[in-house]
Formats: C-alpha cells, structure tokens, sequence
C-alpha cells in the first residue's frame, strides 16, 4: 500500500531491549526509566491511527519518560553523515548526538507504523515523508530532534557532509527546520562548524561558501558567536 517500509520486525523486543542496553550499560548515569511504560507510550503515539495523521505531539509522553539532562558541551548536531557521527561520537564517550540520548537510541533506524482501524502493527509498508509529512517516524524524529535542540547547552558542536549532493547545509532539513529555531540562545556560548568531505568524495561546499555560507550568516544573525573549521584534522 505505502512505498516505505513496513514496521521492522519484533519491534517491541527491540525498543524495551534497547531501552535496558541504555540504562544499564550505554549511559548509567541517566538512573532508572521503566522501560515497558516507555514502550507503551512510545506505541500509543501511533497506535490504532491513520498512519498519515501522526503528529509530533503525540510523542509527548514517551519523551518525558525519556528525558534526561545532556551534558553541556557534549551535543553534536549533523546533516547527511549519520555513521561518521554515530562512530566520532562514540556512543556518548566523545559527544552525545541525538541518537545518544535515550530517545533517540531507542528509535535509532528502526521503521514503524500502525494502522487506523487495528490495534496491530503495520509490517507490510509505512508511508514515506514524501507520500505524508505527518507519519509515525518523521513525527517521532521532529519530537525528537525539538526536544535535543532545547536541552543543548555550552559549545555546540554541527557537522556536516562538504559531498552532500545540494550542499552541506540542507533546507528544508531537520538542523535548519527543527533543531535551530529551537536552541536556547542564553544557555549556547559557541557554536563550532566542522564541514567535512567524504574520503575521495567531492569537495562541494566549505565555510564561508554556499550553504554553508547561508548557515553561518543564519546564526550570526540570531546573535550567537560561530566557528567553522574545513576537513579538521
């Protein structure tokens, strides 16, 4: 029926596992969460809905039971270089990007969607962003990527792909849409770019031009102090 995938499969297990693999042994610190209560908040977003009808809000519960502080400092932003973030990060050792945080670990690659007149999940298809904007995973990610943006303090960190087809800086995207317009301006003293090309890739944008150009004039504008760095050693 919808061209993207269907709910991946034992997606319970695998989000209350998950949720268990953080607390106990990914990041401690952030104390005990009930893993089977943030399951059923995280399903009941979606469940027994029109899967084109989701909205960001209907992830407010999971989110608060998930929520923790992020260290100030320590948050990483980024377009289009999901697996250099996830391993320079280092699951929260080095910098704690969105999918370091429990909410984000949680749902990290996974697929899901329900179906309006069942209780079930939908393992046969999903709706991708392009068929429906407000579907179960782009509305998830949006909650998601509003919440990390409002508890970023200190230097920020945003990395970006100097390779990426249509430049580093992508707009509409999730850093220009969801995750600037909601950063605390009194609680962020930098904000440090690093435009990186891919190994043997093109070298397409770079500081100062292009897209990243549009950036750094972005948020000079909205008062914060920016560096940007190209291909940092």
């Amino acid at each position: 029926k919808w061209k993207g995938e269907g709910t991946t499969q034992n997606l319970e297990s695998i989000v209350i596992g998950r949720c268990y693999d953080y607390i106990r042994i990914v990041n401690p610190a952030v104390g005990e969460k009930n893993c089977s209560q943030i399951w059923e908040a995280f399903k009941n977003a979606f469940i027994n809905k029109d899967p084109c009808s989701i909205l960001p809000k209907d992830y407010e519960l999971f989110i608060n039971l998930t929520l923790h502080t992020i260290p100030p400092n320590k948050s990483l932003f980024w377009e289009n270089n999901q697996l250099l973030v996830n391993r320079f990060a280092d699951r929260g050792r080095r910098y704690m990007s969105l999918g370091d945080t429990l909410f984000g670990f949680l749902g990290d690659f996974l697929y899901w969607c329900g179906q309006a007149d069942s209780p079930g999940l939908d393992y046969e298809s999903c709706p991708t962003t392009v068929e429906c904007e407000n579907n179960a995973v782009e509305s998830f990610w949006r909650m998601a990527s509003i919440t990390y943006a409002r508890h970023s303090s200190g230097v920020i960190h945003v990395l970006l792909n100097g390779s990426a087809d249509g430049g580093a800086y992508p707009q509409p995207g999730f850093f220009a849409d969801y995750e600037i317009p909601n950063l605390q301006r009194g609680k962020i003293s930098q904000i440090v770019i690093w435009v990186v090309d891919d190994i043997e890739g093109p070298d397409i944008d770079s500081c100062g031009a292009h897209t990243v150009k549009t950036l750094e004039t972005r948020l000079k504008t909205l008062g914060y102090d920016v560096t940007c760095t190209d291909n940092n050693k």
